[in-house]
């Protein structure tokens, strides 16, 4: 999850201390609209598969365990 809790510090410089795990990101406002793309296309470059937007749902983005169910666990 480093290269994760990276881009949001590097995309939050304010941000003090780390990101719980279930910390919600999108209330949080640590990915914002601007962001949520480019966060996607870290996803992706991670995981090597492609993110259909019509097959997610903003919830799969909300925490960090949940990118990680969703996203980063084998057999997804």
């Amino acid at each position: 999850m480093d290269p994760i809790t990276a881009w949001l510090h590097e995309k939050n410089p304010d941000l003090d201390g780390p990101i719980g795990a279930d910390e919600d990101l999108i209330d949080g406002r640590l990915i914002n609209s601007m962001d949520f793309l480019e966060f996607v296309d870290l996803l992706e470059d991670l995981t090597g598969d492609s993110i259909d937007l019509q097959d997610v749902t903003i919830d799969d983005f909300r925490t960090v365990n949940r990118v990680r169910e969703r996203f980063l666990t084998p057999g997804a």
